[in-house]
């Protein structure tokens, strides 16, 4: 079954097409979940609640644009919207914001480890650097998708880049100390 087949039968409520859609893009989505959630419970909330509203939704896809893209967003929105409504963001003046480049030689630390600190970040900063650095949005668009001021959205970046950039430093660090 071709995927616009697919996607029609499923805005039908054929429960047969959504469990084939779920198997087809689970693995992508739950990924995307991980990023944006504080552990692995919380991703797979985030995941059902995600199709929950992909399948309600779905009649409202125009088949313009990536139906991944499409899916991933919503998916995205539905986890930040968690934290929307938690509030964990505060608003900052943004005239002082010094902006740190994190860089990373390819031998420096391992993906897990990038993956471990970047997840540790508070929720604040991690969706931030998530949704600038990782996912390609604006600061524009994160303000409006988290509820925050463009500032606070570079502001929270630049606070994740800082912590990041200081604990792959401690990393490299007890790595040298361990070696001599």
């Amino acid at each position: 079954m071709g995927l616009k087949q697919l996607i029609q039968k499923c805005s039908k409520n054929d429960t047969k097409a959504q469990a084939e859609l779920y198997q087809l893009f689970s693995g992508k989505l739950f990924s995307v979940c991980l990023k944006y959630c504080n552990n692995y419970a919380e991703a797979e909330d985030n995941l059902q609640d995600a199709f929950v509203t992909i399948f309600n939704k779905i009649s409202q896809y125009k088949h313009k644009g990536s139906f991944e893209g499409w899916l991933k967003r919503i998916t995205i929105n539905t986890a930040l919207q968690r934290y929307r409504n938690q509030g964990v963001f505060e608003i900052i003046d943004d005239t002082n914001i010094e902006d740190v480049e994190v860089t990373v030689e390819d031998d420096d630390v391992t993906l897990e480890y990038l993956l471990q600190i970047i997840q540790e970040l508070p929720d604040r900063y991690r969706l931030v650097f998530n949704l600038y650095v990782l996912d390609g949005y604006s600061h524009k668009n994160i303000a409006d998708m988290l509820d925050i001021t463009i500032g606070t959205s570079k502001s929270n970046l630049a606070r994740a880049r800082k912590i990041l950039k200081d604990k792959i430093e401690d990393y490299k660090t007890s790595l040298n100390t361990h070696t001599l």
